[in-house]
């Protein structure tokens, strides 16, 4: 279920690399230069001071240097407190660097050249832990014990293993020769990913064992790449709040602007953050299912073979849907369900409270005892049976819906501004890229805003792991973040609350709200 693809001509900016090899030219020992061979290197460094060589590396490099006549590069690992010299060539190297999006139910990785910023090639498969539970509070139970934690923190290390064999396959070289790896979890799975117990994340007053992580060789996770390549994971804020949304903020580069930005991160969770260059306030809340497409039979990823749009003709009732890759339909993603529930209410065949009309339009039909509206027959599937919405699954998309406004109004309150302050909102994931602003906003899900300001940004939690490679300045601001960053707890908001209760009607109970939303006739 791996998917490996050859990288593009793409190239990213470089400007402070995590690995970096630097050119060296010493002179060779002699009776009246009696330096020895390490400290030679070293002091050859452009900051030899503030330059360390590992104990396990010790022999290895300065045993290379020698053997190349005290000329060629040193391969640095350019950390935040010092340097590493951790390797010597006599010809340059080549620098791979790996970066990847820890998910919950998926993992993607990409392949670097981090002398050049050159994407060399990308991977995804999906994230085995889901044997020991689909979701994240189950691997937390299942983690209880010393022996569950190994489980887990096992399938998550095979996971990255493989993606790292699979990319460097695809270049034509080895595991071992990738040099660096920078991770973006959330805070449940950089507690998997290292064996920490996870239990006080869920449990009030939800606090993880770690948020901030120093780095470490991959050798010290079990991993098999380069000698002493440094792992690093973006910083958590919160037990709600990970490094996968840390990302999100270098990505879009919001922390480093003036003009009020709002990012949205839809996964597990619906994570938000607002703010510039001179505050940030962010929270999450239990959003992201359903709209993810994690309804109960027909919900899926982005993948192809997804319905991601779908026109129902309110006068002819004509049912249109298009696919990712133009493959036959097998299910609904993220995107396909908002665009369902929009045309479906626009169409008169559900009413403000997201309940199916029957006799309405002949593709409400009973299955297994439930009305259901069939997007697509079976003759039409890829699956040899009907892609279908039912009653249950459109309440769990109503109360999603619910949740994610009531996130936003909750968090625009929380600071003092409204709607109208907000100058681009970033939304991010698989989500984000298929998402149509418009019919989000039909259904109340996004407020009720110009289509230009929302913009697709992909998978943010890939990217900012992709410039935590790169840039010696994000990961700086990756560092100062959290301390940058206020959280809010909507477990014990009331406001957030109340403003459920409101949010659970199309597209809301005060109309007001979406004056360009059109009321459908009765």
């Amino acid at each position: 279920m791996q998917r490996v693809k050859p990288g593009a001509e793409e190239r990213f900016p470089v400007a402070g690399p995590l690995v970096e090899a630097v050119r060296v030219t010493a002179a060779s020992p002699s009776l009246t230069d009696n330096t020895a061979d390490a400290d030679r290197l070293r002091r050859a460094l452009p900051d030899a001071s503030s330059t360390l060589l590992p104990f396990s590396r010790l022999a290895a490099v300065s045993g290379a240097f020698r053997q190349a006549g005290f000329a060629g590069w040193a391969v640095v690992n350019r950390l935040a407190m010092s340097n590493e010299l951790v390797d010597f060539t006599a010809s340059e190297p080549r620098l791979l660097g790996m970066a990847l999006d820890l998910g919950t139910t998926h993992l993607a990785a990409e392949l670097i050249d981090c002398a050049t910023g050159r994407l060399l090639t990308s991977a995804g498969r999906p994230n085995s832990q889901i044997r020991f539970g689909a979701d994240i509070l189950t691997r937390i139970h299942h983690a209880n014990t010393p022996a569950g934690r190994a489980e887990l923190q096992a399938a998550a290390r095979a996971d990255i293993q493989a993606l790292a064999g699979d990319m460097a396959a695809a270049v034509g070289c080895a595991p071992a020769d990738i040099r660096g790896l920078t991770v973006a979890g959330n805070t449940t799975m950089c507690h998997l990913l290292l064996g920490l117990p996870p239990h006080t994340i869920c449990r009030e007053p939800y606090i993880p064992a770690a948020n901030r992580f120093d780095p470490f060789p991959a050798h010290e996770l079990g991993l098999e790449l380069a000698p002493h390549a440094p792992v690093l994971l973006l910083p958590n804020v919160g037990s709600y709040f990970g490094g996968d949304l840390v990302a999100g903020i270098l990505a879009t580069g919001m922390a480093d602007r003036p003009e009020v930005t709002m990012l949205i991160d839809v996964g597990t969770n619906a994570e938000v953050v607002i703010g510039n260059q001179e505050f940030l306030v962010a929270c999450a809340g239990a959003a992201g299912p359903a709209l993810e497409g994690g309804i109960a039979r027909m919900g899926m990823r982005a993948a192809p073979g997804a319905i991601e749009r779908v026109r129902v003709d309110p006068t002819t009732g004509k049912v249109c849907f298009q696919t990712i890759g133009n493959a036959p339909p097998q299910g609904l993603c993220g995107s396909g369900i908002i665009d369902l529930v929009a045309e479906l209410f626009l169409a008169g065949v559900i009413d403000i409270r997201g309940k199916l009309r029957p006799g309405r339009h002949p593709n409400v039909r009973q299955i297994d005892g439930r009305y259901a509206f069939v997007v697509a027959d079976a003759e039409q599937s890829g699956t040899g049976g009907p892609v279908f919405i039912d009653q249950v699954e459109l309440d769990n998309v109503i109360r999603s819906k619910a949740a994610m406004y009531s996130i936003l109004t909750t968090l625009i309150g929380e600071v003092g501004l409204s709607f109208a302050d907000i100058q681009r909102i970033y939304v991010a994931g698989a989500f984000g890229q298929h998402i149509d602003p418009r019919r989000a906003v039909v259904i109340g899900m996004l407020p009720d805003l110009p289509a230009d300001i929302f913009t697709a940004v992909g998978n943010s939690s890939l990217a900012g792991a992709r410039r935590l490679l790169l840039d010696e300045n994000a990961r700086r601001l990756a560092a100062e973040l959290p301390g940058r960053i206020t959280y809010l707890e909507l477990n014990v908001n009331h406001a957030f609350m109340n403003r459920f209760s409101g949010a659970r009607f199309l597209p809301h109970t005060d109309p007001s709200l979406f004056p360009s939303v059109p009321r459908p006739a009765d």
